[in-house]
């Protein structure tokens, strides 16, 4: 993986919370990981991380732990043979608290997805949250799109949506991706003003633009990165109609670039990635972010190089069960 800050770098920087929490015989014993959240059902995480522990050749396993209870949270992931956790919704930004620290772009982005596990000097376990997602944006584009940042860098990115996902898709334009500003296009006003509070207000120091019409769009300098991070459902309400004709206008303007469809639910050929392909700009499906925040949670875990993970058969596996929808 390339970029400023490899996950290569990230483990190396997560030290800075502790030393290793592995002995010579971790990688060996039956250790365990788990997703945290509700609902799981149609979570891929398992598959994936199964098929990449099993090509690192180490007995660990990962399952899903459903539930609503968030009490259950502190408990398992201290258990004395739990390794690291993932965190899901709607747990992202409330168990921030239940952990002993959180990283920078945790922090920034105001959610955690990850727990690792580093040691104090006195050898006790420190429970640090962290945020692969905005990894998985970055990857997915600088892994799929050799050079992109020779396009991208100094020019504004675009990021659709309200939510969770729409802070890491700007944290990663941002910090890694060079992007000059970044345009925020959404259904409700409201949401876009939180989103650029809660971050300003976290330290993230980019400019934000909330696109309000399509009037605004015709005049504004065209994007060259775009993310998607809105559900696959037709446009009904009039903020999601004006919304998508925003979209669509910065979408026809003469200069292509590159979008990212974080949506892969219920099928990864979305009506926004249909519309952007036809448009003729290149777009990515959103199992590849999956993919690529799901490897530097490994990275952070088994705490070994990068080189050593089967991306590329893990893709293949993920791709089959998505195509098959």
């Amino acid at each position: 993986m390339r970029g400023n800050d490899e996950p290569m770098s990230i483990l190396e920087s997560s030290y800075q919370y502790g030393a290793s929490a592995l002995d010579q015989s971790s990688r060996s014993r039956q250790l365990r990981t788990f997703l945290f959240g509700y609902p799981l059902h149609n979570s891929l995480a398992p598959l994936l991380h199964t098929k990449l522990f099993k090509g690192l050749s180490i007995p660990w396993t990962y399952s899903p732990m459903e539930t609503q209870d968030a009490s259950r949270f502190i408990p398992s992931l201290k258990a004395s043979d739990v390794i690291g956790c993932a965190v899901t919704m709607p747990y992202k930004v409330s168990m921030m608290s239940a952990v002993d620290e959180v990283t920078a772009e945790g922090k920034v982005i105001g959610a955690i997805n990850t727990v690792f596990i580093r040691k104090a000097r006195d050898g006790t376990p420190r429970y640090i949250g962290t945020n692969t997602d905005c990894i998985g944006v970055r990857e997915s584009f600088l892994q799929n799109f050799p050079g992109v940042l020779g396009h991208s860098t100094g020019k504004p990115g675009l990021v659709i949506g309200g939510g969770g996902a729409c802070r890491s898709a700007i944290y990663a334009l941002w910090r890694w991706l060079g992007t000059s500003k970044i345009y925020l296009v959404n259904r409700l006003e409201s949401e876009v003003a939180d989103v650029i509070q809660s971050l300003k207000a976290a330290g993230f120091a980019g400019e934000l633009v909330h696109v309000s019409s399509v009037e605004m769009a015709e005049v504004l300098e065209p994007p060259v990165l775009v993310v998607g991070t809105v559900p696959d459902f037709p446009p009904r309400e009039d903020g999601e109609i004006t919304a998508r004709e925003i979209v669509t206008t910065f979408l026809s303007k003469e200069n292509k670039g590159y979008v990212l469809e974080m949506c892969y639910h219920p099928k990864p050929r979305t009506e926004f990635f249909e519309i952007a392909a036809a448009a003729g700009w290149e777009v990515l499906h959103g199992t590849e972010p999956m993919i690529y925040q799901g490897v530097a949670q490994q990275v952070l875990w088994t705490e070994l190089p990068l080189e050593t993970f089967s991306i590329e058969e893990a893709k293949k596996v993920i791709t089959d069960i998505v195509e098959k929808k």
